[in-house]
């Protein structure tokens, strides 16, 4: 039950990603960059300081950590390569911004009805993390919540920007930003299920979500925070490192 409650307010933060576009419109660049990269400093953190060295132990097998390590990173790679994801710096958001005839609407709303379903698939894998890091300790689960939360706010200004601007009502958006999300609880109950089976698979899962969230961090968070504005996507990944390491100590 524990890892439900995480593993929803982790997913649920995508809907505040929404709710911060409909009161104040789309955050600017320098703000979005030193968030993204704060959020990516905080998965580096638990990723390299704590689910790697967990996953070791658990594991009791190098094999296991690199295995499961690959398949995280495979894993993300497929979902990237035959589905669409959200980035918040590319041109799609000055289509957004411009759209002004209907049949543009229409498009943008195909647009981000199909950057929903991607972002929907990919938190599943990111609820296995919680469900992982829970069945090894409850501060694990709870920093990788966190990190997974942080994570899932630009994710759902991504999905509502386009939402809103193909004509949904700022209520639809809401709860199509807040399904995708909580695709982080469907994650976790799967996980539920298949970590119980020994404490090897536990080691393995660790490392799986490790791989997920480094993937994440190099191939989204970063050069989208880069792209931005890069000193300040820098001190936001220096200080989520640093905080994130302190929260695990």
């Amino acid at each position: 039950m524990e890892s439900l409650l995480y593993s929803f307010f982790a997913g649920s933060s995508t809907a505040l990603g929404a709710i911060i576009l409909m009161l104040f419109g789309k955050p600017g660049r320098k703000t979005m960059a030193a968030l993204l990269g704060f959020a990516g400093g905080i998965m580096i953190a638990v990723s390299l300081f704590e689910l790697m060295p967990e996953a070791y132990e658990l594991g009791e097998s190098l094999f296991v950590v690199v295995a499961g390590f690959i398949l995280g990173c495979g894993m993300m790679y497929l979902l990237d390569v035959f589905l669409p994801h959200a980035h918040m710096s590319t041109s799609d958001e000055l289509i957004v911004e411009n759209a002004s005839h209907i049949h543009e609407e229409r498009k943008i709303l195909r647009t981000g009805y199909l950057i929903f379903f991607g972002i929907a698939l990919h938190n599943v894998p990111e609820g296995l993390a919680i469900g992982a890091g829970l069945e090894a300790s409850p501060e694990l689960g709870m920093s990788i919540a966190l990190a997974i939360g942080l994570h899932n706010i630009p994710e759902g200004l991504a999905v509502a920007g386009p939402l809103k601007a193909g004509g949904l009502s700022s209520l639809k958006v809401i709860l199509f930003t807040l399904g995708a999300g909580l695709m982080t609880v469907v994650g976790t109950t799967i996980g539920l299920v298949v970590f119980g089976i020994s404490t090897a698979m536990i080691g393995g899962s660790l490392a799986f979500a490790a791989g997920a969230m480094i993937y994440i961090v190099n191939d989204e968070l970063v050069p989208q925070a880069n792209g931005l504005h890069s000193h300040l996507a820098n001190a936001g990944i220096i200080a989520g490192t640093l905080i994130g390491f302190a929260m695990l100590l």
